[in-house]
């Protein structure tokens, strides 16, 4: 099919989201001036998730994004749980104790969290009590445990994901007598999800990473040019350190059979996940769910099978690497991404097209046409594509918009293709997978007067 650019426009901007942080006295107080999001599904349904929320008993804003696999249950029930652990895994005893007692009492809950969130980013009502409960148990033992400390945001982010992982895998070896949730709570645990997630609180930024999608900074260096700073490592098997953990917490003699073809076991490409209990729970364990468990579960192919050389389990974690930087008035955006970005642009590349688009200012570099042989009319079709793309950044209010724009439509001259995105957007769904995964963007753009003022 041939997409007209108002047709290709409308699939790329279904999905778009923006959000602005309101300034108080006319004067923005926040380090964050706002962020753009954005997804463009291959799978069907989507696998990808997304989230932001704004902390409201501490300070900070919370992003990120979530990459799921063998379905969406994993990456949706992370989408919505995750922030909540984070939140309550920082708030000071007082609060802790305070929200206690309202549940205690049946008063109102202190809000925890604004929600930034999108008409199609949606939650699971059926969950939200088995969800809640979960969460309660983790804030009580908090209480319990409550060493008088202030908790910091690095440990915090640590314990609220490996306790989310746990608390999955948990609900799915208890069960539900409700049929619906058995099914769901099973389908979210034997499902994964990577994901990567920041807090942003005045100039300090902690991003943590379980899995393969990616944070990375955006510069503005002295001469205006535009460069990438890595914020997270990809858990996989292109990662030295991460192949060298999962090595070392194995005997010697699975040494060969532990990564295969570039996976876990021979199967999964991230080394770091949430959910997969198919490569953390013993074959016993596993046994006796699936038998208990609903019969759609023995219809799923992925439940059915047990890894190869599965001899020492868990080979998987949640627990996230978490990095920590100290924003400086040159940072000026933030991109999360899930590998979908990654896989078809470099990131000095997404550097440079968001730091333009946000800016509005082009640093026009040499047309490179580097051992191409270039005929005169193609570089007059060249430059008047350049002439179109200024004026195009206008087409776009939305940041991470512009940049799926580029990952799915540019040709080899680093410029958007309009014919090579209509055809990359009528794909049909069984090829689209092929040729691209789920794409999921926010793009978080820093005030630097305030980081200044610090």
């Amino acid at each position: 099919f041939y997409l007209t650019p108002p047709q290709v426009n409308s699939i790329l901007k279904a999905n778009e989201y923006s959000f602005k942080v309101p300034e108080f006295d006319g004067k923005n107080v926040s380090s964050v001036l706002g962020f753009d999001s954005n997804q463009l599904p291959a799978n069907a349904p989507i696998e990808d998730r997304r989230s932001a929320a704004t902390c409201l008993q501490t300070r900070g804003m919370l992003l990120g994004v979530f990459d799921g696999h063998a379905g969406c249950a994993c990456a949706q029930a992370v989408s919505e749980r995750l922030f909540y652990y984070i939140a309550v895994s920082l708030l000071p005893h007082e609060t802790l104790l305070e929200i206690e007692n309202a549940v205690e009492s049946g008063r109102a809950l202190l809000p925890i969290l604004q929600w930034h969130k999108h008409p199609n980013d949606y939650f699971s009502k059926e969950a939200s009590k088995l969800y809640f409960n979960s969460l309660r148990t983790y804030w009580q033992e908090l209480i319990d445990l409550n060493s008088g400390e202030t908790t910091d945001v690095r440990e915090a982010l640590i314990n609220a994901f490996k306790r989310l992982d746990n608390d999955i895998s948990l609900e799915a070896q208890v069960g539900d007598p409700n049929s619906f949730l058995n099914y769901l709570v099973l389908r979210v645990a034997f499902s994964g999800a990577t994901a990567c997630v920041a807090h942003v609180d005045g100039v300090d930024l902690h991003i943590a990473n379980t899995g393969d999608s990616r944070a990375m900074l955006g510069v503005q260096e002295e001469d205006g040019s535009w460069s990438a700073l890595n914020l997270s490592y990809d858990h996989n098997a292109q990662n030295e350190h991460e192949v060298e953990r999962v090595k070392m917490e194995h005997p010697k003699s699975e040494e060969k059979s532990l990564v295969k073809q570039d996976r876990l076991l021979g199967l999964l490409m991230p080394f770091r996940a949430f959910g997969d209990v198919k490569f953390k729970w013993s074959i016993e364990l596993q046994k006796r769910v699936i038998e208990s468990g609903p019969d759609q579960l023995n219809d799923n192919e992925y439940t059915k099978f047990i890894p190869p050389n599965y001899h020492t389990p868990p080979y998987l974690t949640a627990e996230p690497e978490v990095i920590h930087h100290k924003l400086r008035p040159q940072d000026k955006f933030l991109v999360l991404a899930t590998d979908g970005l990654w896989e078809t642009m470099h990131r000095q590349d997404v550097a440079r097209i968001v730091g333009e688009y946000l800016t509005g200012v082009h640093h026009q570099q040499p047309i490179a046409v580097g051992g191409y042989k270039v005929t005169l009319g193609q570089m007059h079709g060249l430059l008047t594509e350049r002439r179109a793309r200024i004026s195009s950044v206008f087409e776009d209010q939305n940041a991470a918009t512009h940049l799926i724009r580029h990952a799915v439509g540019n040709n080899e001259f680093g410029t958007v293709d309009h014919e090579r995105l209509s055809k990359m957007l009528s794909l049909p769904e069984e090829l689209a997978r092929m040729y691209r995964d789920d794409i999921t963007i926010i793009v978080v753009q820093f005030n630097s007067h305030v980081i200044g003022a610090y």
